[in-house]
């Protein structure tokens, strides 16, 4: 698989977690936590490319997400965004 591929193809598996935390009548906890099942997803799965394992977009999103009282990446638009920005 080309690296465009293997990357499609992540963000597609971890756009399903966010679809997910958007249909969930649930907590705020609850969302946040699928979205960072989001996040888990994309990084997992990029790790498994050799031109995509250590791309820089994990790292800021770690940042993002280990914060202190972080609100980054907490709602499904913004982790779409995020996980869409990818290249």
């Amino acid at each position: 698989m080309t690296r465009d591929e293997h990357l499609e193809w992540a963000k597609q598996r971890a756009l399903k977690y966010v679809d997910a935390a958007r249909s969930q009548w649930a907590s705020p906890d609850q969302v946040r936590e699928t979205l960072l099942e989001a996040f888990t997803s994309m990084a997992s799965d990029l790790s498994k490319h050799p031109e995509l394992e250590n791309h820089k977009g994990i790292e800021l999103g770690m940042m993002f997400i280990m914060m202190p009282n972080s609100n980054y990446l907490s709602n499904p638009d913004d982790m779409e965004h995020f996980i869409e920005d990818f290249y």
